[in-house]
């Protein structure tokens, strides 16, 4: 692994860094939450226009830039620096590879496209409590995450030709405003069920969406109603893998989401350092004091090493190693560790709901329900890996 950043990398990350300084300061994060998209649309459209930021990681022939995973990992880095909320996560990272990988043909071309310029936003409808499992981060992807059969979850009928879903997701990532849905259902009946994915328009028929109060603001999400919606099968194979390819996209979703969070880490630590050189205590800077040294020592300690694990996670994923898991169960650790001080050593302003410490503690928080938390991911990983062959892991 050559650790150094290309030019073009660095570019990259120098062209999104300034625009989220000028576009996405704390004030314009509070502003876009608040927003019925919980985004700010013309920040998307910025980043869509001006760097290509939707379609980074998409073949050039379908409008993106044609670059690796890991340019992917590092513009992630920079939106978790600003917590930016947008679309990123959900179309980029999770909807726009299941629709490379699986998509026929004329459903790529239609569909990836408009994703890389940033005209139309995607979701994934898996419910936020199951997508750890459903990404085979957390468990095997075999297991009953799309809601169990018969009862609840999505189910898919076929009638008169054509694929009509019926039944609920809650809790999914900017599920409330996605131009398309990425539905998995039960098909097959109760003794076959089997998973497959449909694609439905956020604006079909019969999809009734609701945005759900979340523990982080900046991850909008909705729940999504199926009522009778027509939707079309995802590829043309009904025989396709569902859960192999969310297992697949899973160890990359998690080194992305590593970057993001190393990136939030970093941004709290600097917020901290930058108010310990500027509070007095006793006639001097409370940073000047041993104590408090220690305590941003370990932090700088805990980010640094989480960086490596990302980065290295990020250059895996495009040579077939799987480490993902491990990055990002040490990459959340390492910001709630900073935002958790950031919070104590900001003293009585820390606490405060004006203060910005408390949405990097949310963020990380929010992540590791999604997600996490660490130490399944941690286990799950050392299960696939045979570490504990013949011994029963608790998680």
């Amino acid at each position: 692994m050559d650790a150094r950043f290309t030019d073009e990398q660095d570019e990259i990350r120098r062209a999104l860094r300034e625009l989220l300084h000028k576009r996405c300061g704390t004030e314009d994060v509070r502003a876009a939450v608040d927003r019925a998209e919980g985004y700010d649309p013309g920040l998307w459209t910025a980043l869509g226009e001006q760097l290509g930021l939707p379609g980074l990681a998409l073949p050039e022939a379908y409008g993106g830039a044609g670059c690796t995973r890991t340019e992917v990992a590092l513009a992630a880095e920079e939106l978790g620096r600003a917590l930016a909320p947008t679309p990123f996560l959900a179309t980029a990272v999770l909807a726009a590879p299941l629709l490379l990988a699986l998509g026929t043909d004329a459903q790529r071309a239609e569909l990836l496209p408009r994703i890389a310029d940033g005209g139309l936003t995607a979701a994934l409808a898996v419910p936020g409590t199951r997508l750890g499992t459903a990404l085979a981060l957390t468990g095997p992807g075999a297991a009953d995450w799309a809601g169990g059969g018969r009862a609840g979850g999505v189910q898919a009928r076929r009638a008169a030709g054509r694929w009509r879903l019926y039944g609920e997701a809650d809790q999914v990532l900017d599920g409330h405003r996605a131009g398309l849905l990425l539905v998995p259902a039960h098909t097959g009946g109760y003794a076959r069920s089997r998973v497959l994915l449909f694609l439905a328009a956020g604006d079909t028929a019969g999809v009734v969406r609701t945005r759900r109060t979340g523990l982080d603001a900046t991850r909008s999400q909705g729940r999504i109603q199926l009522r009778d919606v027509q939707a079309e099968l995802l590829g043309s194979d009904e025989d396709t893998d569902v859960r192999a390819a969310l297992a697949g996209l899973g160890d990359f979703a998690a080194a992305v989401l590593a970057a993001e969070a190393v990136g939030a880490a970093d941004r709290a630590l600097e917020r901290t350092v930058e108010y310990v050189k500027q509070r007095e205590q006793f006639g001097r800077p409370i940073g000047s004091f041993q104590a408090v040294k220690h305590r941003l020592a370990d932090v700088y300690v805990a980010v640094r090493a989480a960086r490596s694990a990302a980065y290295y996670a990020a250059w895996a994923t495009v040579h077939g190693e799987q480490v993902g898991g491990l990055a990002l169960a040490q990459a959340l650790e390492a910001l709630r560790t900073a935002a958790g001080e950031g919070i104590q050593l900001h003293g009585g302003i820390g606490f405060t709901w004006e203060h910005e410490a408390h949405l990097y503690f949310k963020r990380a928080a929010g992540d590791e329900l999604l997600f996490g938390p660490g130490h399944r991911l941690r286990a799950h990983a050392a299960e696939a890996a045979g570490l504990f062959a013949g011994r029963e892991v608790a998680v």
